[in-house]
């Protein structure tokens, strides 16, 4: 598109501006109107910016590195919009300036150089970050900003980093930026997390693609305020994952996030808190969203899990809201984790996870069940699980553990969904809980199994309603209640099965209550364990 075409007659200005993005939709409505009303419109070739302008080539060959830096620079003296024409901008690293949009025309394509040289090193911190460097560092990156104001990165054109395995330079790394806008753009080929964000605030990313990613989607670290809607992430890695990380130097929470409206395939995790969790997460919201493994891609490899919530440095994740997600062929659909493997901290403790709500969740063909695991003395707190629909494939391996009290804390390990293996229950595995609720669970079996498909174990002051769950083969109880104190369990409804419907056991087992439950299809409904007293059970015979 030639420079006469761009910005002067026979196009106007108001037919150019059809033609960008709804970012600058206010710019091209007051302009034309300016301009249909009086004979002194401002001249916007001030503050649109062409890179065909300032020399880039968009050829697809000749590095156009300096030709758009050169526009950027000149549009952030005024602030304007750093236009990007139909072609292939072959670019290394482009150092974003406060106050600029930068605009990519359909058809408008900025692809990664194979050339380390021609990216920024990457960043030498002068202080341990106990983080790995894709955490870490801003520098390395074809699109990087730092203490920005006001900024944006617009389609509908696209960034293709042109590589083939993990270990390369960010697409977008924005850090200690502010007002940040990343609206329909896709990205492609990415060997480091596609759009990486630390200590940030009030950003917006909006109908991003992300495709054939190799490492993470998208990464708010620290950050305050952000919105993610309608975007479709693709990536090896975790899809999108909030981190609260020692990378800035001191401490910030994660917090004020919305994530929605989105379609993520992942072979790690598809939404997550943690694993970096030295601040903490609060008042987070993740809804309506679709997470799936994809054998196409990723033929040897399934997503570790839908959901992830994790705090095992010491902080406090509190205030969390998840509804609404389908997700098929992920191994565990959710994961909940309370650890201590102490990053940073001089002495490891145990932080706090509480105020969780989980609700309306469908989940097929997982293989592993879903965990809710605190320490012994450090429970979850106050979580509600609500509406959670899952049907899990026949055991492909064998559970090294027969039973609840079995299965190691692993309190310092690196938290992941498969840390302990095949629990000893096929559905719903929940430890060292207090004041929980889980209503209208649904638990299912594409074959059979041998194992509960539930087990409640040291929960205290919780309450169990509307359990629906396949009964095992043989004499296995359908639900398995260990060490629970001060809960009720109601409303549920027994399907037929060989064993008893459930099972209470443990020493410290104390006023667990049954009640209005529907128990018929089974012929012994509630057996109690020798170590249980008979008196600390309300509701149903003592039949042993």
């Amino acid at each position: 598109m030639g420079e006469a075409r761009q910005f002067h007659p026979p196009l106007s200005r108001r037919a150019f501006f059809r033609r960008i993005s709804p970012l600058a939709a206010g710019l091209v409505s007051a302009t034309a109107t300016l301009a249909d009303s009086s004979r002194d419109a401002p001249d916007l070739s001030r503050t649109v910016f062409s890179v065909r302008r300032y020399g880039a080539k968009g050829d697809g060959s000749t590095k156009d590195t300096r030709a758009i830096q050169a526009a950027i620079d000149a549009a952030s003296r005024q602030g304007g919009c750093v236009y990007l024409p139909p072609g292939r901008y072959l670019c290394g690293t482009l150092r974003l300036r406060s106050h600029v949009t930068l605009q990519w025309e359909n058809g408008a394509e900025l692809f990664a150089s194979q050339d380390r040289a021609d990216f920024d090193p990457y960043e030498r911190l002068p202080f341990n970050s106990f983080s790995d460097e894709e955490t870490t560092d801003f520098n390395f990156a074809l699109i990087r900003g730092r203490e920005l104001d006001g900024v944006a990165l617009v389609g509908p054109g696209r960034i293709d980093m042109a590589r083939s395995k993990r270990g390369g330079p960010k697409p977008i790394a924005l850090k200690l930026c502010k007002n940040i806008v990343i609206r329909d753009l896709t990205i492609e080929n990415a060997p480091n997390y596609n759009i990486s964000l630390l200590g940030c605030d009030f950003v917006e990313i909006h109908g991003v693609a992300i495709r054939n990613g190799y490492c993470d989607g998208i990464d708010p670290d620290s950050c305050r305020h952000v919105r993610i809607s309608d975007c479709y992430v693709e990536s090896w890695d975790d899809a999108i994952v909030l981190k609260a990380s020692p990378s800035l130097g001191y401490l910030r929470a994660c917090e004020q996030v919305t994530i929605t409206n989105s379609i993520l395939t992942t072979a790690c995790n598809g939404l997550k808190l943690g694993t970096e969790s030295s601040d903490g997460f609060r008042d987070i919201v993740m809804s309506n969203c679709a997470i799936f493994s994809n054998p196409e891609r990723w033929p040897n490899r399934r997503a570790s899990s839908g959901l992830s919530l994790e705090m095992v440095d010491g902080g406090t994740l509190e205030r969390i809201a998840v509804s609404n997600l389908t997700m098929r062929d992920v191994r565990a659909p959710i994961f909940v984790r309370l650890g201590n493997r102490g990053r940073r901290q001089p002495v490891p403790a145990p932080g706090r996870l509480s105020d969780i709500s989980i609700s309306d969740i469908i989940a097929t063909g997982a293989e592993w069940a879903s965990s809710f695991t605190g320490l012994p003395e450090h429970p979850i707190e106050r979580l509600t699980v609500r509406n959670l629909r899952v049907t899990t494939k026949a055991q492909l391996e064998q559970s090294p553990w027969s039973n609840s009290n079995e299965v190691p804390e692993f309190a310092e390990k690196y938290p992941d969904a498969g840390m302990f293996g095949q629990l000893p229950a096929y559905g719903l595995f929940c430890r060292h809980a207090a004041g929980v609720l889980f209503d209208s669970i649904s638990l299912s079996l594409e074959d059979s199994d041998a194992r509960p498909g539930a087990i409640f174990d040291d929960l205290s002051g919780g309450e169990l309603r509307s359990l629906l769950v396949q009964a095992p083969r043989g004499e296995t109880p359908a639900l398995l209640f260990r060490d629970l104190r001060e809960c009720l369990v109601t409303n549920c409804r027994a399907l037929p099965g060989a064993g008893p419907w459930a099972k209470a056991t443990g020493a410290r087992t104390a006023r667990l209550s049954f009640a209005a439950n529907s128990l018929a299809a089974c012929a012994k409904p509630v057996e109690i364990g020798n170590d249980v007293d008979p008196r600390a059970v309300i509701g149903v015979s003592s039949a042993r």
